[in-house]
């Protein structure tokens, strides 16, 4: 079996593209696998990090903001748009796949697409609850649409595919651990334990609220627990600040630290997660069942942190403060609800762990399967 996987630009398309290629090699030893991206994308890195062969494609998406640099990035679109299709079907001829599958990006778009014309059968993964341009356009050529939530469908053609929701593969290695033995690990004691991120490169607004938190139930010598990962953008600050504060990076109630290298632990520990609402991150909030105050970021495509977030709001998982309106004051209240009352983040929990895909795995090998199935007809 040869199977095209082609994705592109954020971790948040690649890593289902290499999670589904993963899965297929465990049940098909012998399978042969290919990606195409971008050369100067992330799948440049994550792809051979992870043992598959990338091919490129030169392809960008078109800037609607007008400024002059936007001109000239639009310039390059066009130009790479012009080639594009010509450059997938090389790729497919080339490698002779029996399926191929997109995970979104800018790059899944011709590849998949002349994938389609050519005959053979195909699927993407949709990841958000509102999904991206690359998807929409695909999802009205492709043979079945893979979908995290069924909220995607609402932005859809769906009489257009076959459709059913995966959910997203999540790491291995959560719910490795119990919430005890991940405490007695980081030191901690049984008292409510917040967990705290904006990802790797950090995220301002929620290092700003963490900083005035953490300062608060220091000083007030609340029984919290709180772990804090700043990121790449509060390595100059958040340190100093807390400092200033008097407060210590590491304590028996407290680790602040840059990076969060261990978040499979921290995760089980953690009562409240407050952090951004990307796919991935949801989709192990869910099945970590875990209590989460989602701050989404208003700067993504389609603003489509917002609609993930909200899938959990609805359902009582979360509470979402939109960017805007999120305060230290705010942030602070919200923990103080949870001290207040002691069984609110277990109810909460439980809600996430209720939309939590449980069978994943087994859902997107049947897609795999009836991909497969058509080839042979």
């Amino acid at each position: 079996m040869r199977v095209l996987i082609a994705c592109g630009g954020t971790g948040g398309h690649i890593n289902p593209g290499i999670a589904i290629a993963d899965m297929i090699k465990a049940k098909y030893p012998d399978a042969e696998f290919l990606f195409a991206g971008t050369p100067k994308g992330m799948e440049s890195k994550l792809v051979p990090k992870a043992g598959y062969r990338l091919e490129t494609i030169k392809v960008a998406g078109f800037q609607r903001k007008i400024s002059l640099e936007n001109v000239g990035r639009n310039a390059k679109a066009i130009a790479y748009l012009a080639t594009s299709g010509r450059r997938a079907k090389q790729i497919i001829k080339d490698f002779k796949p029996d399926i191929a599958i997109g995970t979104g990006g800018y790059a899944a778009g011709p590849v998949i697409r002349k994938a389609a014309k050519m005959g053979i059968p195909t699927a993407i993964h949709e990841q958000n609850a509102y999904p991206g341009v690359t998807n929409r356009l695909l999802s009205k050529e492709v043979d079945y649409v893979m979908l995290t939530v069924i909220e995607a469908l609402d932005y859809m053609d769906k009489s257009k595919f076959e459709y059913s929701v995966t959910g997203l593969p999540v790491r291995s290695s959560i719910n490795s651990i119990t919430k005890a033995e991940a405490r007695k690990k980081l030191g901690f004691n049984d008292d409510l334990t917040i967990l705290s991120f904006g990802g790797s490169l950090g995220a301002g607004c929620i290092n700003d609220t963490m900083a005035a938190a953490i300062k608060w139930h220091v000083k007030e010598g609340l029984k919290i627990n709180h772990i804090h990962g700043y990121g790449g953008m509060g390595r100059e600050t958040f340190p100093k600040e807390m400092k200033e504060a008097g407060i210590p990076m590491k304590s028996d109630r407290l680790r602040i630290t840059e990076y969060i290298n261990d978040m499979d632990v921290c995760l089980a520990a953690a009562d409240v997660v407050i952090c951004r609402s990307g796919a991935s991150t949801l989709a192990e909030l869910e099945a970590a069942g875990r209590a989460s105050i989602l701050i989404p970021s208003p700067i993504v495509a389609g603003n489509h942190q917002y609609h993930n977030a909200m899938v959990l709001g609805k359902a009582g998982a979360a509470v979402v403060i939109e960017q805007k309106e999120a305060s230290p004051e705010r942030l602070i209240a919200e923990i103080k609800g949870f001290l207040d009352k002691p069984g609110k983040a277990d109810s909460m929990a439980d809600c996430a762990k209720k939309l939590c895909v449980t069978d994943t795995n087994d859902r997107i090998m049947a897609v795999v399967e009836k991909l497969l199935a058509k080839g042979r007809k």
